[in-house]
């Protein structure tokens, strides 16, 4: 038998909250609002393409050209006389129906005015896509 005296604390009063009650009491009302929402039924009329494959898209015809260090244009690896026969080759691609894509890759050296008169040229012959290369990320 254990008899308190007047001196001792007393116990703290507990300050937790039972949460279990709560939990089960959402539960119930989740599971009655499931059950109350009508169930939609929805068709959605979908056409299916025929067994005929889509037409795979035609690869763009790229173009190399590069400018060296002493401001020579190379055509797809085929060296140039002078910026005229520059000049005739953008003119040829200018005209195709399906313009090449022009991948200008100046050496780190070339010269600033043989860049810019490639991008010129091209832009004046009505060239549309052209880009500079740069050096591959490593």
């Amino acid at each position: 038998m254990h008899i308190r005296a007047g001196t001792e604390p007393e116990a703290e009063p507990m300050v937790d909250i039972n949460t279990t009650p709560l939990v089960d009491v959402l539960l119930v009302l989740l599971v009655m609002l499931i059950i109350t929402i009508p169930i939609q039924l929805h068709a959605v009329d979908v056409e299916m393409p025929g067994r005929s494959a889509p037409v795979p898209p035609v690869p763009p015809v790229v173009v190399q050209l590069e400018v060296d260090a002493l401001g020579r244009f190379s055509w797809n690896g085929e060296l140039l006389a002078d910026r005229a026969a520059l000049e005739t080759r953008l003119r040829e691609a200018a005209v195709e129906a399906n313009q090449p894509e022009i991948h200008l890759h100046p050496h780190p050296r070339a010269k600033y005015d043989a860049v810019a008169a490639a991008l010129s040229s091209a832009q004046r012959l009505g060239l549309r896509k052209i880009g500079l290369v740069g050096e591959p990320a490593p």
